[in-house]
C-alpha cells in the first residue's frame, strides 16, 4: 500500500497512513516531470551565468556575495552543516517522520530546483524507517525552519544521527544498513531541503491529530462527570442552542444528550437545585469554541502541507526565478497560539470539574472520592496536580507569534517564531490529557459510588475503558501511575481516527 505524493493534494488521512499504518509513498508522475523541468531551469541559468539567490549566491546577508561555479556543491554542504544548529531535545520520532514527508510533498510540487535523486533519496529514507535525530529548539520560523531541517537534510549527506528500526546510530551506518547511499548536494539543492515551514507544520499537524481527539473524547468525559454529579440536563437541550447558532456548540450540546441519553443519574431543572456551575452547564459553549478553533488550524495546515515555501521559487513554465517570502511562518504561527490557548481551555474547565468531583462542599460526594475519609486521602492530590498542569499551561499559551528577532545582520528582519509556537501548542495538548485523565478518573470513581448500573448506556462503555487502565479505587495507592496509564491510553486513540471524518 502506498500514498502517491504531487505537492498539492495530501491529506491528514493520507499522512495518518504513512506515520501509523506503514504505507510507502512514491511520487505521481506528474510530479515527476514538474521536478525535472524545474531542475533544468536551474541547471540551465548556471551555464547562462544568471545570478539567482542561493545558487551561486551566499545566504542572508551574504546574497550579494557571487560564488563561482567550482564551488556551488561546497556552497550547499556548507550551508547544511553551518546552519544544523537545532539545540536541546530531538522532536517525537512521529514528528521528524511527518517533516520528511511534508519536505517531500513540498519539494514534490516541482518549484523548488532539486534533483530527482535527492527527492528520492529522502522519500527512501522515509520509506525504509531512517528517522533522523533532529533538535527542537532553534528555529526563528523564517526563513522558514532552517535549523531543524538542517537537520533533516544532514541525513541525506551522511551525517549526524538518525533512528533506524528503533536504534539511534549515525546517519551513515543507517543508509549503509539500509542499502543506500548518500548523496553529494549540487546547486540549490541545500536550500532547497531547509528553506520551508516543514518543521511547525510537522509539529501542528501531530498536534492538531492529538488535539481534534482529545476535544472529543472531552465531551465524553464530561458526560460521564456529569452523571457523577447528577447534572442537570436541560441546558443542552437544542431550545437554547437554536438561539445561539453557532454549529459547534450545538453539535457538542447533541453529543451530550446523545452520551447521556438512559442515563438514571442525571437531573432536570429544580429537582436537585435550579442550574449547575458553569464548569458544567457551559459545556457546549466552551467546548463548541474549541472545536472552532481546531476547524480554523486543520484549515490554515491543510493550505501549508500543499504549499511551495522554498526561496527562490523555480518557475519552469515562465522561465522565472523568484525571491520572495513563503517561507515565513506567519500563517502558522497563529493557528498554533490558537490551538494552544484552545487546549488550554480543555484542561481548565475540565481542572474546574475535578473540583466538583472531589470538593466535599460542592457536592454530596465522599470528599475526595476516598474510600475511608481520613484515613485515606483519596483522589485529593490529583486535583493538585491538575491546577499544576493548568497553571503550566497558561504561561505556555503566552503568544509565540507576538515576538520576533531580526537575525542575519538585519536582512532577515522579522520572523514568525512559529515553531516555538507549535512546539508549546504540542506540550499543552500533552499537559491536557493528563488533566483530562484525572477528571476521568474521579468521574469513573463517583460513577461507582453513585451505582455504575445507573449509567446511560454510552457513558457505561467510557466507564469500562477507563476501568481497563484504572481499577476503581478501594485504598490510597500511587495516582501517578493511573493517570499516566490513562493518558498514555487515552494518547493511543489518535491511531484510530478518520481524520477526515473529523470536523
Amino acid at each position: 500500500m502506498f500514498v502517491q505524493i504531487d505537492g498539492n493534494s495530501l491529506t491528514y488521512e493520507q499522512i495518518h497512513q504513512v506515520i501509523y499504518e506503514g504505507y510507502s509513498v512514491k511520487i505521481s508522475d506528474h510530479a515527476l516531470e514538474n521536478i525535472k523541468k524545474s531542475r533544468a531551469l536551474v541547471e540551465d541559468s548556471i551555464t547562462n551565468n544568471k545570478v539567482i539567490y542561493g545558487v551561486n549566491t551566499g545566504f542572508g546577508k551574504f546574497s550579494d556575495t557571487v560564488i563561482s561555479k567550482h564551488d556551488l556543491a561546497d556552497l550547499q554542504i556548507n550551508l547544511i552543516r553551518s546552519h544544523a544548529c537545532g539545540l536541546g531535545e530531538p522532536f517525537p520520532i512521529e514528528v521528524s517522520q511527518v517533516m520528511l514527508l511534508l519536505r517531500a510533498n513540498a519539494l514534490a510540487k516541482g518549484y523548488s530546483g532539486i534533483r530527482l535523486e535527492t527527492l528520492q533519496l529522502l522519500i527512501d529514507c522515509l520509506n525504509q524507517n531512517i528517522v533522523p535525530v533532529i533538535p527542537s529548539q532553534g528555529s526563528l520560523g523564517a526563513s522558514g525552519d532552517l535549523a531543524p531541517l538542517s537537520h533533516l537534510a544532514l541525513l541525506l549527506v551522511g551525517e549526524g544521527e538518525a533512528v533506524f528500526n528503533g536504534e539511534k546510530m549515525s546517519s551513515a551506518e543507517a543508509l549503509k544498513l539500509a542499502g543506500l547511499q548518500p548523496i553529494k548536494l549540487q546547486a540549490k539543492e541545500g536550500l532547497a531541503l531547509i528553506n520551508g515551514t516543514q518543521a511547525m507544520t510537522a509539529v501542528g499537524v501531530v498536534a492538531y491529530m492529538e488535539a481534534q481527539k482529545l476535544a472529543d473524547l472531552s465531551d465524553g468525559i464530561a458526560s460521564l462527570t456529569l452523571e457523577g454529579l447528577q447534572g442537570i440536563v436541560d441546558a443542552f437541550t437544542p431550545e437554547s442552542h437554536s438561539v445561539r447558532p453557532y454549529p459547534e456548540q450545538k453539535q457538542v450540546a447533541e453529543r451530550i444528550l446523545s452520551y447521556l441519553d438512559g442515563s438514571q443519574l442525571t437531573t432536570n431543572q429544580g429537582q436537585i437545585r435550579v442550574q449547575d456551575a458553569y464548569s458544567l452547564r457551559c459545556i457546549p459553549q466552551v467546548h463548541g469554541a474549541i472545536q472552532q478553533v481546531l476547524n480554523y488550524v486543520k484549515e490554515k495546515l491543510s493550505i501549508e502541507i500543499n504549499s511551495a515555501t522554498d526561496n527562490p521559487l523555480i518557475f519552469s513554465d515562465s522561465g522565472n526565478v523568484i525571491s520572495g517570502g513563503n517561507f515565513h511562518g506567519q500563517p502558522i504561527a497563529f493557528a498554533m497560539d490558537f490551538l494552544g490557548i484552545a487546549m488550554s481551555e480543555v484542561g481548565n474547565i475540565s481542572e474546574r470539574r475535578i473540583e466538583r468531583l472531589v470538593n466535599p462542599q460542592l457536592s454530596d460526594l465522599p470528599a475526595f472520592l476516598s474510600p475511608d475519609p481520613g484515613l485515606q486521602s483519596g483522589l485529593m492530590i490529583t486535583q493538585y496536580a491538575a491546577a499544576s498542569l493548568v497553571s503550566e499551561n497558561k504561561t505556555l499559551a503566552h503568544p509565540s507569534s507576538v515576538d520576533s528577532i531580526p537575525s542575519s545582520a538585519n536582512q532577515e528582519d522579522h520572523v514568525s517564531m512559529g515553531t516555538t509556537a507549535a512546539r508549546h501548542a504540542y506540550q499543552i495538548i500533552q499537559n491536557s490529557r493528563r488533566v483530562l485523565a484525572i477528571e476521568a478518573i474521579c468521574a469513573a470513581q463517583a460513577a461507582d459510588i453513585r451505582g455504575v448500573s445507573k449509567l446511560a448506556p454510552e457513558t457505561t462503555k467510557l466507564y469500562s475503558r477507563i476501568r481497563k487502565s484504572v481499577p476503581t479505587i478501594t485504598k490510597d495507592r500511587i495516582f501517578s501511575r493511573d493517570i499516566e496509564k490513562l493518558a498514555a491510553d487515552l494518547k493511543g486513540v489518535v491511531k484510530e481516527v478518520n481524520y477526515e471524518m473529523v470536523r
